[in-house]
């Protein structure tokens, strides 16, 4: 009996050893092929594209040769069937578009969290009146900077295919006049072998 006991001890601890998994750092650029969903690879690419496209656009060019022209930059809308953190991919764009050092942001998220601050500088009573940032005087963008993400997806069979389509756009707010414009398209098929797997 005591054998016995022994033994099953020493298979469930085998077997819990086994079942134990192994978390490992990876190359974030590495391209990520888990399953055929939006991935990290796909955001990485298609922020690289679209801010390659808009500096080296030659009215761009032009229009930041002596200037750093404000955006704001509108959450990108996302028209695929998939949950994707379009908020990540507005982010690296903005991100890739400040540290070019041809344009400056407007963070349009933070208005509300601003006009708190400045309420509280302003009118609680409990800031220094000469140090208190006064109302009024922020700088207005002069470029919004817009997209969607949108997909099709088709499956025949053991075969799927997912397409996937970022447009993006550059529009001056005085004229409403588009100054530029392009998109990435991706394409991602699985295919289940024979067993389904």
């Amino acid at each position: 009996m005591k054998h016995f006991k022994l033994i099953f001890v020493l298979a469930a601890a085998i077997g819990l050893s086994a079942c134990q998994s192994k978390v490992e750092y990876g190359d974030a650029t590495e391209v990520e092929t888990v399953n055929e969903n939006f991935g990290s690879t796909d955001l990485q690419a298609i922020a690289a594209k679209m801010v390659d496209s808009m500096l080296t656009f030659p009215p761009v060019i032009v229009m930041t040769q002596n200037d750093r022209p404000i955006i704001f930059v509108d959450k990108i809308k996302n028209k695929t069937s998939e949950h994707i953190d379009t908020e990540s991919v507005t982010d690296t764009i903005s991100n890739k578009l400040l540290r070019s050092g041809k344009f400056r942001f407007i963070d349009m998220t933070k208005v509300d969290a601003v006009r708190k601050q400045l309420d509280y500088q302003n009118n609680a009573g409990m800031v220094d009146p000469s140090t208190a940032i006064k109302f009024g005087r922020q700088v207005g963008a002069q470029y919004m900077l817009y997209g969607n993400l949108s997909s099709i997806v088709k499956q025949d069979g053991s075969t799927k295919d997912v397409y996937y389509k970022m447009t993006m756009r550059l529009m001056d707010l005085e004229t409403g006049l588009i100054e530029w414009s392009d998109e990435k398209e991706i394409r991602k098929v699985k295919s289940k072998s024979f067993l389904g797997l």
